[in-house]
């Protein structure tokens, strides 16, 4: 018999007296699609078959509305207690995440999501090199002091997240330590921990913050080559590091969940669970759009360019600007600059008189357009 094989259930569809999930629907965001469900399905029936070499007691509630769970909270960041009725009991899935991320489960569906997903984008199955960095999150109140330190670089108190990714920003391996743990101590283990899971990896990018002994014992100890990828001096401002900006990125993606927002759970070992929880969220999400050929989100590529200023007269050309973008939240030097006006106060002084004449709406955070009075 399978492990997540259901029993005979109720009325009520699940045979937990009271509970309904096995006729639950998608009610919230962070929910499973029915094509989500459909690519993240076989593939967790195929690990949880393989994690248990015997069988046991059968899955009393529906797999999809457990996942659906800790989903829900992964990506809200709510209490387990405050789970709402709809899904399962609190008990279970708290229970599921706990028995099921201690024998592996979210961090080898991420391994068999992210080969579909490398295959995908035209890469080899396994990666061949990596990225390496960490990340600093500070701590809820309820955390120990014992797991928790203080980082005088970020100026925190909580915990650090050191983690390698693949090239295409995918995560390969994460260890939580304490926040006070330097940056070249806190890759030591999880290179060791990657160099285990990953033969393929020669090559590892990163920061200077690694640089030093840390490349030696790499070289020497794991055969991993890390490379510094150096910020040239005679650049200012922000820069995109193309190898670095790739682990960057990840972190962005992580923070998205609000669970990772801060660290509320008290073991390390918990809040790499749910990192990887979060992670196969992301991916299945990623995979299913793939599969079914849809674009990636569309990144802002700034406004749409600037209408031609036909109108001879000043108030004209601002109407004509406002209609052309009235979602814009505009300030009168901006407008002063367009127009390119010299005298900006003046300007703002004459704004706020056609505000009062009606022409505009009201001066404030934003010129929203022009009102019935002036057409």
């Amino acid at each position: 018999m399978s492990v997540y094989t259901p029993v005979a259930v109720n009325a009520s569809g699940c045979a937990s007296p009271g509970c309904g999930c096995r006729g639950r629907k998608p009610a919230y965001p962070s929910d499973l699609t029915d094509a989500e469900w459909l690519v993240l399905e076989g593939e967790a029936r195929g690990v949880m078959a393989e994690l248990v070499a015997v069988a046991g007691r059968p899955m009393v509630h529906d797999l999809r509305a457990v996942l659906d769970g800790i989903g829900y909270v992964t990506r809200y960041g709510i209490e387990w207690r405050a789970l709402p009725v709809d899904f399962p009991p609190h008990e279970a899935v708290y229970a599921f995440f706990l028995r099921w991320s201690r024998r592996g489960l979210p961090e080898q569906l991420a391994a068999r999501l992210r080969g579909r997903l490398r295959v995908l984008a035209g890469r080899r199955e396994l990666p061949t090199a990596g990225c390496v960095d960490s990340q600093t999150v500070r701590a809820a109140e309820t955390i120990g002091a014992a797991a928790c330190g203080y980082d005088a670089g970020k100026k925190l108190k909580g915990q650090k997240r050191h983690v390698v990714v693949d090239t295409l920003g995918l995560l390969l391996c994460v260890i939580v330590t304490a926040a006070s743990v330097q940056d070249r101590d806190g890759a030591h283990p999880v290179l060791a921990l990657l160099r285990e899971k990953f033969s393929t990896i020669g090559l590892v990018w990163a920061d200077g913050g690694y640089a030093g002994r840390l490349q030696v014992w790499a070289r020497q100890v794991l055969g991993l080559a890390v490379t510094i990828v150096k910020r040239s001096d005679d650049l200012r401002g922000f820069v995109v590091l193309p190898r670095r900006w790739v682990v960057e990125r990840t972190f962005a993606w992580l923070v998205r969940y609000r669970r990772l927002a801060r660290i509320y759970e008290r073991k390390p070992a918990h809040h790499e669970a749910m990192i990887w929880w979060a992670t196969v969220h992301q991916m299945t999400r990623r995979l299913t759009r793939e599969l079914a050929g849809l674009p990636s989100p569309s990144r802002w590529s700034g406004p749409p360019p600037l209408p031609v200023l036909s109108s001879p007269d000043r108030r004209g050309k601002v109407l004509q600007l406002l209609a052309a973008q009235p979602w814009r939240v505009w300030r009168g030097s901006e407008l002063a600059a367009i127009l390119k006006i010299e005298n900006v106060n003046s300007f703002r002084v004459q704004l706020s008189q056609w505000s009062h004449q009606g022409y505009i709406n009201k001066l404030g955070p934003a010129l929203y357009g022009p009102t019935p009075a002036s057409t």
